[in-house]
């Protein structure tokens, strides 16, 4: 992952104003409005919400018209996913130019501004969490700043600053999309589907479709991303933050609505790490990867995961424990005060943790002599045998842990 370099403070300790001088200033003024934005959003909604309906009724539209925008919806969603989030601001893996390209024009085509703008701020997002002076949307400020507020208003926690993306300003391509990432926009928004209209007799069909109500769409499933992402959802890994799991989300986001998982471990690939976990954009890097257009995939370590899980598990069910009076609901805590039961609690979870720390080590063992073609045969077998063995162990205990701790999460 990139290495990020903390923003200078926002005030300077030898230019903090004095209270008398606050007093007579009055309080700060309010961020300006970025009438800019805001005109973008209120025009492209408005035409969505009138002239693409009107224009279906009075006119209807070409299928092959609807057909692009569909392409379009997922070029676009795709770049912002694969591309801008998890290619460029977290660098979980690598891509060839072609595919690089792709994704820059897919974002110009999102209107979400350039790659250095937009990893620049993502970036900041992680390194400050939450702190509603530094986050640019940080959701503590309320689900309305962080969906969409934030870029409405010139407030100080969305200033640019380039301090953190010096790998991406070494990036040609990324420079040139930046330089060039107006006349990109309006290319791919308006004459894209003004051009591919005009070859099927639809070109104001496919500009109202493609153009406009399919940007709407984009901007705000990203922008849950941002905003119920963080307020609706488990925590699973960790409480640090506000980010949230949610396999709805994660439908209407193309993966990336397992977003506590995410901030727990921003590096990986994936978002969903389940097999059954809804993550396009996880299939799509694994394709490329497959296809020999993206590599060095990263993925954090199972052990890793687990370890998160089980540190959850225990804070949750010791803070269960000290909200209880008695045990009595439970046969075989009757007797037991709580001190026994916390104890309890923190003996099995040692043993959990020795257990996964096991099962890694035999697990590196596995890995490395499967690719050491020198080595005997029976030493494989014996090596998988205790795979094997450690594997039913470890559920087993998971699964006996998951039931202690859900007596009094």
């Amino acid at each position: 992952m990139a290495r990020e370099i903390q923003s200078p403070p926002l005030h300077p300790i030898n230019t903090r104003p004095s209270k008398a001088s606050q007093a007579i200033a009055g309080p700060p003024p309010k961020a300006k409005i970025r009438w800019d934005v805001l005109t973008i959003f209120a025009g492209t909604s408005l035409i969505s919400l009138t002239l693409v309906p009107w224009w279906g009724f009075a006119y209807g539209y070409e299928p092959l018209s609807i057909l692009l925008a569909v392409i379009f919806l997922l070029w676009n969603g795709l770049s912002i996913t694969a591309g801008y989030h998890r290619l460029w601001s977290h660098k979980s893996y690598t891509a060839k130019w072609p595919v690089r390209l792709l994704f820059a024009l897919g974002g110009a085509l999102s209107v979400q501004n350039s790659i250095k703008e937009w990893c620049s701020g993502h970036r900041r997002h992680h390194q400050f969490t939450d702190d509603p002076q530094r986050d640019p949307y940080a959701a503590t400020r309320g689900f309305w700043y962080s969906h969409i507020g934030w870029m409405i208003r010139d407030y100080r926690s969305g200033k640019t600053n380039y301090a953190n993306i010096k790998d991406l300003e070494r990036d040609a391509l990324v420079n040139w999309q930046h330089k060039h990432y107006a006349i990109l926009s309006l290319s791919t928004n308006i004459a894209l589907p003004l051009i591919f209209g005009l070859t099927w007799g639809d070109p104001w069909g496919a500009l109202l479709l493609a153009g406009f109500l399919r940007l709407v769409i984009c901007h705000h499933t990203t922008f849950f991303i941002n905003s119920l992402a963080h307020l609706w959802g488990t925590q699973p890994y960790s409480d640090a933050t506000t980010a949230r799991d949610n396999p709805v989300i994660a439908f209407f986001t193309y993966g990336e609505g397992y977003h506590n998982y995410h901030h727990r471990f921003q590096w990986d690939y994936r978002n969903g790490i389940k097999w059954y976990h809804f993550d396009p954009t996880k299939w799509l890097i694994k394709f490329l990867h497959l296809s020999g257009l993206a590599g060095s995939l990263k993925k954090v370590e199972q052990a890793k995961i687990s370890i998160s899980l089980a540190e959850m598990q225990l804070k949750r069910a010791k803070e269960g424990v000290k909200r209880f009076y008695a045990f009595d609901a439970f046969d075989e805590f009757r007797h037991m005060t709580r001190t026994d039961v916390l104890a309890l609690l923190e003996k099995e979870y040692a043993s959990l943790i020795e257990t996964i720390a096991d099962w890694s080590r035999i697990r590196q063992e596995w890995v490395q002599i499967r690719k050491d073609a020198l080595q005997e045969g029976w030493e494989k077998h014996e090596i998988r045998r205790k795979l094997r063995e450690i594997e039913t162990r470890l559920r087993a205990h998971q699964r006996d842990w998951s039931t202690l701790t859900a007596h009094f999460a």
